[in-house]
């Protein structure tokens, strides 16, 4: 939108954006549906031709910090995190999902990234990782995953762990609750935090099945994600409203099942009664030999 308006002055930019909006009406379902896929984050309201046309979210690199990519995958509602130095182009992948490998990659190749590690913050049930086949295209890449996961992989995280890539690093928190394997991913510098399915925007991962267990999900987010800073970005593994980012400041501020009592949380938890994710018999024997299954 930034390209068709760029002469407009200021003012007259906001007034043209006003009457462009007012102007658009809401689409059939089929339409808005097709939008949340392509454009996570934009009104089912606006029609996508005049959205900006992208898959992902960037953040320029400021100062010397990693270059920041956040990739959406529409069936399972998941995002895909790409960090890289800026320097070397050694890269880290977190959360990789083999419907948008090609998509991936090509990313990267565009970028002239060197991918190191390819991560996944715990052992998914609702789609399958594409570490397997990533690996099998690109030369002297790892899979990592927690020692906990009961996942294959060519490194198993724990507590303190760092993943590096370039002169950027992640620290490995372990976060278990929504399984045993689950870890938080933090920035050097604290700024952002991944935190898988374990702390999501005004929610949590559930806890009814790979061994769930709601009360060490909510002493893991307290303990491990909510205790950094308040301005640390918040930057989930799934959503399923079109939020793309939080702050723990936020979280810890008006996620209403987080801030209730461990008792009132663990009753919210045992009564939400969800169906299994329907993917969930193909998905997790596959991730369980991460980053080396066939498909």
């Amino acid at each position: 939108m930034c390209s068709v308006i760029s002469r407009v002055k200021p003012l007259q930019r906001v007034l043209a954006v006003t009457l462009r909006l007012r102007g658009i009406t809401e689409g059939s379902s089929y339409a808005a549906a097709e939008s949340r896929c392509l454009f996570p984050g934009v009104s089912a309201g606006i029609d996508p031709i005049r959205a900006t046309r992208r898959s992902y979210c960037s953040r320029m690199a400021l100062a010397g910090g990693p270059l920041f990519r956040q990739l959406f995958e529409c069936e399972s509602s998941t995002y895909t995190y790409l960090l890289a130095d800026t320097e070397t182009k050694e890269a880290v992948i977190i959360d990789p999902v083999l419907e948008t490998i090609d998509r991936d990659l090509k990313l990267i190749e565009e970028l002239g990234l060197d991918l190191k590690v390819a991560v996944n913050t715990h052992c998914h049930a609702d789609h399958i990782t594409s570490t397997g086949l990533m690996k099998k295209r690109l030369a002297g890449l790892k899979s990592a995953i927690s020692k906990f996961s009961g996942a294959a992989a060519d490194i198993h995280l724990k507590e303190g762990d760092k993943i590096t890539y370039g002169k950027h690093y992640l620290t490995v928190r372990e976060t278990p609750g929504h399984t045993d394997g689950c870890v938080a991913l933090i920035t050097e510098d604290q700024s952002m935090v991944f935190t898988g399915d374990a702390l999501l925007i005004r929610g949590c991962g559930r806890t009814d099945f790979q061994q769930g267990c709601a009360k060490k999900l909510y002493k893991s987010v307290h303990a491990k994600i909510f205790t950094l800073p308040d301005q640390c970005l918040v930057y989930p593994a799934h959503d399923y409203k079109g939020q793309m980012v939080s702050t723990v400041g936020e979280e810890r501020r008006f996620n209403p099942r987080l801030t209730k009592s461990l008792e009132e949380f663990v009753n919210i938890m045992n009564n939400l009664n969800l169906p299994k994710p329907h993917k969930i018999d193909i998905s997790v024997p596959a991730n369980l030999v991460c980053g080396v299954h066939e498909v």
